[in-house]
């Protein structure tokens, strides 16, 4: 098992959306004394998400389904989840995330809009046979610049 694996569904890696991500990742590690979570930028992945055996995109696959905890993130694109990872996450075979913990991260311009991604993404999680944390975390864009002590309050106020 790998323990916590963050993947940044961003398809710019790096993006404000990717360091939110991280952030609750190393703010969950630390909280129960995990080592530093592996992370899976889906936009590097590139053109490799749509080859067949294409070996990063093998690895993040294989990440995942080893994963024990999984912080899966998202900007909102068109009120869901971006295309990128729909497409990472479709490779993966029936309850491929069975008993994995899974913590839905989703940015947005707005509250409403980030709560309703959030939704969605929690959705599909669980029809990868993930078991969701709840809450999840829906953050409005103008506050990400509070990400490491919105990450930090996270992590303090769920029961893991």
């Amino acid at each position: 098992m790998t323990g916590i694996v963050v993947v940044s569904g961003n398809p710019r890696a790096g993006s404000r959306t990717s360091a939110l991500a991280i952030a609750v990742g190393q703010a969950i590690a630390g909280r129960l004394g995990s080592p530093e979570p592996t992370v899976i930028e889906v936009g590097e992945l590139g053109p490799g998400l749509l080859t067949p055996g294409d070996q990063p995109t093998k690895e993040a696959v294989a990440a995942l389904t080893e994963a024990q905890l999984l912080v899966v993130a998202t900007p909102t694109y068109k009120g869901s989840y971006t295309g990128v990872l729909k497409v990472l996450l479709d490779q993966l075979g029936p309850n491929a995330l069975a008993g994995k913990l899974a913590v839905p991260v989703v940015t947005a311009g707005v509250a409403p809009q980030a709560t309703a991604a959030e939704a969605l993404l929690r959705q599909l999680l669980v029809e990868l046979g993930g078991i969701t944390v709840r809450p999840g975390l829906p953050v409005v864009e103008a506050d990400l610049s509070e990400t490491p002590a919105i990450a930090q309050k996270y992590a303090a106020a769920v029961d893991w």
